[in-house]
């Protein structure tokens, strides 16, 4: 045999193999995703956030008055499990200590029974004090604070209630604020009017968190680069209302805690507790038992079993979620099946498919303020939230529904269609999609004192504008159409240099680029223009050493990391995928990243993920996906099977 033929066996056996085992891992991904599905039909995986929830939680049950102290106590075991080597406590894996982390955990163990001169209580307070003390915390924890008797409640930014009688044609109205802060800000006018006061046991407060126990001063946390005549504007607003708030002359006062009132028990119906997650949830609480809501009340118990629902013991300790994510973790997950081979009418998709269309809200809710006149459709992230769909739910949910149309047919192409309609509706004027409410860019509203959080305004978003375009492809919507043009000009404009797109709600570059990429594709773009080769280069030049990619959170605060972080498997997912958007399945870097999926895998099917690749408010408040390093692995894997095969290729 000569040499050449031999070499030419030897590849051909090669390839053979990495083909099975591709192919091994595939099936594996798919048994151990499915493996995962609930009886009803949906999949929900984790959501762990950091551990102002645990501290939260231990507040909130002195603020009730029903501490248990054994629950108590497995709350702060969690809570001590994270605390960092040098006392602080961060909010992401792997990230720095942060102020407002450390206080609230700081607090909470005081209330747990720690005492301060314990060696972990020390740490903790060096730490806090090198980051400014209890004056530079934000609004939020200021307030909660001020419930406590630990900060003085002229020193927290005021939220009158009258700010609910603003009309909503006025610029200052509160939908001109994203649905988040809406549901988070309205309970604390509450607090700001009624000022509630919680006494601490002995020996729980904070005067040594200031820097001068002496002189409580505020300092406001809420500056920006721009904006200083805004910030100035707000900033005498604010003090003109502390002088208001002094003097007895409120005549608008009852009618606007009646209208909060009115407006928060509205807001409870149909939902798992106010906007389904946890800082309203708890604000909620908050603001009727400052409203006189007495225990055993039906619709206060109502929200505090909601709240505790969120709660998850394991060895000891007790974490909690910030709410549940089915419905986004069933049409991922759905949709990735349908497409690795799993028949869309087999049992398993049959019931996610009718589990999906039971979760689609027929009512109107507070998108509809600035969407008038449209028929109400879309779908929520959690178990029960109908006053808010979102436009990434609605579409995800859309794209896994047309891999599923076989299923209850006319049923299900109703749904797409009423997906499709209203997912238009919500475009916004800049071209681009947000997540729950239409042109919700009312830019001065983010020198605010309260906006401190960093969310205020719910923009429109390069990664949901992507997603909003391939949905809109499987339904026949290319290039010629205008929503179509005025979408990808959106994109355009907000490439950046490198050739990548900012991650709003997923970490972060790497998240944004693939579904601007992806999108782009579905609809027809032309991706063989330099702009998008960049991106192409951008991720190869980024790839790690061992086949993968990672990216870190920090690069909401420091943007010149982009593309550097230890490698995980969604992440790795997300960069494979952007390079089979451009029909590159045969780059080297893809069947390094490939191979890196295949050798990592996990005997149940899944990955392990240490790094967090999930935003919920950049620079504020991140996520863990638990079920991100199961499906999108999976959906790589596949898509690039597939494209391999349909371009006659060996795996490399």
């Amino acid at each position: 045999m000569s040499p050449e033929i031999f070499e030419a066996q030897q590849l051909k056996t090669f390839a053979s193999s990495a083909q099975d085992a591709l192919t091994r891992t595939i099936v594996q991904a798919r048994s151990g995703l499915l493996s995962m599905q609930d009886v009803s039909g949906y999949w929900s995986g984790e959501l762990e956030a950091d551990t102002t929830l645990e501290s939260d939680t231990i507040k909130f049950w002195h603020f009730l008055g029903r501490v248990d102290r054994a629950r108590e106590q497995k709350l702060a075991a969690y809570i001590l499990s994270k605390q960092l080597p040098a006392g602080g406590w961060n909010i992401y894996e792997g990230g720095p200590a942060e102020l407002n982390a450390t206080v609230k955990a700081y607090f909470a163990l005081k209330l747990a029974g720690h005492k301060p001169e314990e060696l972990l209580m020390r740490k903790a307070r060096e730490v806090i004090l090198r980051l400014g003390g209890l004056g530079r915390v934000n609004s939020f924890e200021k307030t909660y604070l001020a419930v406590f008797g630990q900060y003085p409640w002229s020193q927290v930014p005021s939220l009158p209630p009258e700010i609910i009688l603003l009309p909503n044609w006025f610029v200052f109205n509160v939908y001109e604020v994203s649905a988040w802060s809406r549901t988070i800000l309205i309970p604390l006018t509450l607090l700001n009017a009624l000022k509630p006061r919680v006494e601490v046991p002995p020996g729980c407060t904070l005067d040594e968190l200031w820097p001068d126990p002496s002189r409580k001063v505020s300092v406001v946390t809420n500056v920006q680069s721009k904006g200083a005549a805004w910030r100035r504007f707000f900033l005498a607003v604010d003090r003109m209302l502390k002088i208001w708030e002094a003097t007895p002359f409120k005549p608008f006062r009852r009618k606007a805690i009646r209208e909060a009132e009115r407006w928060l028990l509205d807001h409870l119906v149909d939902s798992d507790g106010l906007g389904a997650i946890y800082p309203a949830m708890i604000n909620a609480v908050f603001g009727l038992k400052a409203l006189g809501y007495q225990d055993g009340d039906p619709i206060l118990e109502r929200q505090i079993q909601e709240v505790d629902r969120l709660g998850i013991e394991e060895n000891g300790a007790v974490r909690l979620q910030p709410c549940f994510s089915p419905v986004w973790d069933t049409a991922i997950a759905a949709y990735v099946l349908s497409g690795t081979g799993a028949a869309a009418n087999s049992e398993s998709l049959t019931r996610a498919n009718r589990w999906l269309r039971s979760k689609e809200v027929r009512r109107y809710g507070d998108w509809a303020v600035k969407n008038p006149g449209v028929a109400p459709t879309g779908w929520y992230f959690e178990h029960l939230n109908v006053l808010y769909p979102d436009v990434d739910d609605t579409v995800m949910v859309g794209l896994a529904l047309e891999r599923l149309r076989s299923v209850d047919a006319e049923a299900t192409q109703h749904a797409i269609d009423r997906a499709r309609a209203w997912t238009l509706s919500m475009q916004n004027d800049d071209g681009g999609w947000s997540s729950f409410d239409k042109n919700n860019n009312c830019r001065a509203l983010t020198y605010f004192p309260f906006a401190d959080h960093n969310a205020m305004l719910d923009p429109s978003a390069c990664d949901i504008t992507g997603r909003v375009l391939e949905f809109l492809a499987t339904q026949g919507m290319t290039t010629r159409d205008l929503p179509v043009q005025k979408a990808i000009r959106f994109l355009l404009d907000r490439q950046e240099s490198d050739g990548t797109w900012f991650g709003r709600w997923g970490v972060n570059y790497i998240y944004g680029t693939w579904l601007a990429l992806r999108g782009l594709r579905a609809v027809g773009e032309p991706l063989a223009q330099p702009r998008y080769q960049r991106a192409i280069q951008w991720l190869a030049d980024h790839q790690n050493s061992d086949g993968g990619w990672g990216e870190t959170i920090a690069t909401y605060d420091d943007p010149s990391l982009r593309g550097t972080g230890e490698s995980t498997a969604a992440q790795t997912a997300w960069a494979i995928l952007s390079f089979l958007a451009l029909g590159q399945s045969d780059h080297p870097a893809v069947a390094r990243g490939v191979q890196r999926l295949i050798q990592t895998q996990q005997p149940d099917g899944t990955w392990q993920d240490r790094s967090w690749t999930g935003t919920g408010f950049p620079k504020v408040f991140y996520l863990k996906y638990h079920l991100y390093a199961a499906y999108f692995p999976l959906l790589a894997l596949s898509e690039f099977q597939c494209q391999q095969s349909n371009q006659g290729n060996d795996m490399p």
